[in-house]
C-alpha cells in the first residue's frame, strides 16, 4: 500500500524479554519496522500491552502507544478520563457491592437501566435491565466474580441507535449510524445491527477527537449517542473494526491511517532534525 511492504504480526509469537540490552532477543528477532497499527484482542490485552510497550521503547512509531491502548479497555478509567476532561457522557456510577444498587439506579434516572462490565467488546457484557431484579442478579453474579459493573442511564430516545466515528489524528474521517436489529438494545454490527453513513454536525466532530485524544489515540473509533441534552460519548475504541465502517461509507479508512502514519513520521523526522541543529 503507497509503497510501503506490510507485515501482519502475531502478538503472541513475539518474544517479550526484560533485563537484556535494547533491541537483544533470543529466538526469532524483534520484526525491524517503522510503525505499527496495534489489532489486540480483548483476551490477549495484558500480554498485547507487553508487546507495544517492547516497540515503542524502540522508537516505534504507533497509531494507539499502550497506556493509551490500556485506558481504552477499561470502561471506568476510560469514562472517568473523559468525564475529567469536561466531556459529555451518560449519567454512570460504578457497583462493587449489592447494597448500593438503588442508589446506582436513582442516578441513572431509574429504570430501565444499562449495565457494563468493566472490560468487554463487541457488545459483549452489556446488558438493558428493566426490572430490580435483573440488576440484581447480575450485580450479585458479578460480585461473586470479583469484578465490578457499571450502571448506566439508558437513553430511551436514541431509539436502540447510536454513531460510530473513525477519528484519524485531528480529522473524523468515517461516521456511521448504526440501528439495533428487531429485539435487540445493542447496536454493535457482530449483533446483527444495521449501519448507514451519517453527516456530523461539528459539535460531534469535535466531541469525537477530543475524546480521542484524552485518551492519547492518533486512531480510535468514537461511539456517540443522541440524547434529548445532545451527544453524549458512550466509549472509545482502541482498534475499530473498519470492515463494516468502509463498507457502509465507501471511505478508504485503512488508508487514512496509512497517510498518518506518513504524515507522523516526517513530523518525528523533523523533530529530529530540529534538535540536532539546536546548539
Amino acid at each position: 500500500m503507497r509503497g510501503h511492504s506490510v507485515r501482519v504480526i502475531d502478538t503472541l509469537q513475539v518474544p517479550v524479554k526484560i533485563g537484556l540490552k535494547k533491541g537483544d532477543w533470543t529466538g526469532s528477532p524483534l520484526p525491524s519496522v517503522d510503525a505499527i497499527i496495534p489489532r489486540i484482542g480483548t483476551s490477549i490485552t495484558f500480554y498485547g500491552l507487553a508487546v507495544v510497550r517492547q516497540f515503542e521503547s524502540m522508537g516505534v512509531l504507533t497509531t494507539a502507544p499502550s497506556a493509551a491502548i490500556s485506558r481504552s479497555r477499561d470502561k471506568l478509567h476510560s469514562l472517568q478520563m473523559m468525564s475529567k476532561a469536561g466531556l459529555p457522557i451518560p449519567k454512570t456510577t460504578i457497583v462493587t457491592n449489592p447494597d448500593e444498587i438503588w442508589q446506582a439506579i436513582d442516578i441513572a434516572g431509574g429504570l430501565p437501566v444499562i449495565l457494563k462490565l468493566i472490560r468487554g467488546t463487541q457488545g459483549r457484557g452489556v446488558y438493558l435491565a428493566t426490572q430490580i431484579r435483573t440488576v440484581e442478579t447480575i450485580i450479585r453474579t458479578v460480585h461473586r466474580l470479583r469484578e465490578q459493573v457499571l450502571v448506566q442511564e439508558f437513553i430511551r430516545e436514541s431509539r436502540g441507535t447510536d454513531i460510530r466515528i473513525i477519528v484519524v489524528g485531528t480529522r473524523c474521517v468515517a461516521s456511521m449510524r448504526r440501528m439495533a436489529a428487531d429485539g435487540e438494545f445493542r447496536s454493535n454490527l457482530h449483533r446483527g445491527g444495521s449501519a448507514v453513513p451519517v453527516n456530523l454536525d461539528a459539535n460531534s466532530k469535535q466531541l469525537a477527537v477530543r475524546a480521542a485524544h484524552a485518551h492519547g489515540l492518533g486512531v480510535a473509533g468514537v461511539d456517540i449517542v443522541l440524547s434529548s441534552r445532545g451527544p453524549l460519548l458512550l466509549e472509545v475504541n482502541s482498534s475499530p473494526g473498519l470492515e463494516g465502517i468502509e463498507t457502509s461509507t465507501k471511505v478508504d479508512v485503512a488508508g487514512e491511517i496509512i497517510r498518518y502514519l506518513e504524515r507522523e513520521e516526517r513530523r518525528k523526522k523533523h523533530l529530529r532534525h530540529q534538535k540536532r541543529r539546536q546548539p
